[in-house]
């Protein structure tokens, strides 16, 4: 697959990519959320979305930083998987509803941002919904453009 555009060769694309990177990690440094959640919510919604460049990305740094390859492997099934916790499925299901917004006339249902609330402050939840809306706008940049996955490698590791 061959990319359509050059993310790094455009300017206006490299400064609202690294905008883009900047307040994700606005969204990091200032939650309680474990970084693993954070990163299975990334790697959900980017699965959604078919996004091969960010399914690399996330499901690389969640080994790289540790996380199991049952878990990793089970995050497109979650809701058939018993490893993950319920504040776990809480976070993946309003990532799912989130980047699936369209479907549903109403939004994110009521009842899903219920589960999320009984796991996650306000401050939280509010990291979440920025992790989810910061995830979708990358995922479209890459699908539209056609960037491809399999070459990202973890910050010093190998992927």
């Amino acid at each position: 697959m061959e990319p359509r555009l050059s993310l790094s060769g455009s300017a206006v694309a490299s400064k609202a990519i690294r905008q883009l990177g900047a307040a994700s990690q606005a969204v990091f440094d200032s939650t309680s959320i474990p970084k693993p959640t954070q990163d299975m919510v990334l790697l959900r919604a980017s699965q959604i979305n078919g996004c091969g460049y960010c399914t690399d990305m996330h499901t690389k740094d969640l080994a790289h930083a540790g996380e199991s390859p049952v878990r990793i492997n089970l995050v497109a099934v979650w809701r058939e998987a018993t490893v993950f916790t319920d504040a776990e499925r809480a976070a993946l299901e309003l990532a799912e509803e989130g980047t699936r917004i369209a479907d549903a006339a109403g939004g994110v249902p009521d009842e899903v941002w219920e589960r999320a609330a009984k796991h996650y402050e306000e401050e939280d939840l509010a990291a979440l919904v920025c992790l989810i809306s910061l995830i979708n706008a990358s995922n479209r940049l890459c699908v539209m453009t056609r960037q491809p996955g399999g070459s990202y490698q973890p910050a010093g590791g190998q992927g």
